[in-house]
């Protein structure tokens, strides 16, 4: 595994051994900056936020929703302001 400087704990940690099963420019922003903890707190976390949200994904919005949520959580979207 790659050592990764993580976007959300901020450690020079190993990264993912797998690529995420998501979009493509998402999933090389996750692997190229977030840590393979980080990323086993999102998978635990993204459960709850489908059910917290009740993300329907018959709906094409809900993908974005979820996927908005990953990049909150992870650090991967600079702060606005």
């Amino acid at each position: 595994m790659p050592l990764v400087t993580c976007s959300r704990c901020g450690r020079n940690a190993p990264g993912l051994d797998r690529r995420p099963p998501l979009p493509a420019a998402l999933a090389d922003r996750v692997l190229a900056s977030v840590c393979a903890d980080c990323w086993s707190e999102w998978e635990k976390n993204e459960v709850m936020t489908i059910n917290e949200l009740r993300l329907n994904f018959m709906d094409p919005g809900a993908a974005d929703m979820l996927h908005q949520k990953l990049r909150e959580f992870l650090g991967l979207d600079p702060p606005s302001g």
